[in-house]
C-alpha cells in the first residue's frame, strides 16, 4: 500500500558520485598516497604501461585488476568504478582551493545532510501513517 506521496521505490544512500572518470579516480587515488607511476604498477604485478592507459582512460582494468588496485590504493571499488563513496583525502586540504570552491564543497556536504535528514523524515512519517491506521 502506498500513501499520497509516497513513492514505492527504495532509497538507496549513494552519495554524490564526484563525475571524475575512472582514469581520473586511479590518478587522484595515487597522488593522493604520493605514489609514482611505476610504484603503483609494481605493487599490482602490471607493467607500467597498463597502469599509464588506465589512468589515461585508454583501457580498463579488469575485476581482479580493480580490486588490487582499490587495495593498493586504499579507496573502495565502488568509489574507483563510480566515484561513490569515500574519495582518497587530499594531503593539501582544502587550503589550495578558491574560497568559492570551499564554500560550495560545504554547500554540497549540507545538501546531503539534508537529503538524510529528509528521507528519515519520511519514513518517520509514513511509520505513523501505517501505525494509525491499523
Amino acid at each position: 500500500m502506498t500513501f499520497p506521496g509516497e513513492s514505492n521505490t527504495i532509497p538507496f544512500p549513494s552519495g554524490r558520485a564526484d563525475g571524475d572518470t575512472l582514469g581520473g579516480r586511479i590518478w587522484r587515488a595515487r597522488d593522493a598516497l604520493g605514489l609514482e607511476l611505476a610504484d603503483l604498477a609494481s605493487r599490482i604485478g602490471l607493467p607500467e604501461e597498463t597502469v599509464s592507459g588506465w589512468e589515461r582512460d585508454h583501457a580498463e582494468p579488469d575485476t581482479k585488476a580493480l580490486f588490487m588496485l582499490a587495495g593498493v590504493l586504499s579507496v573502495s571499488p565502488s568509489w574507483l568504478i563510480a566515484g561513490i563513496g569515500e574519495a582518497p583525502a587530499d594531503p593539501t586540504g582544502d587550503d589550495h582551493l578558491h574560497p568559492l570552491l570551499r564554500q560550495l564543497r560545504e554547500v554540497h556536504q549540507l545538501h546531503d545532510q539534508t537529503g538524510k535528514a529528509i528521507a528519515a523524515l519520511e519514513a518517520e512519517i509514513a511509520r505513523l501513517i501505517a501505525r494509525d491506521q491499523d
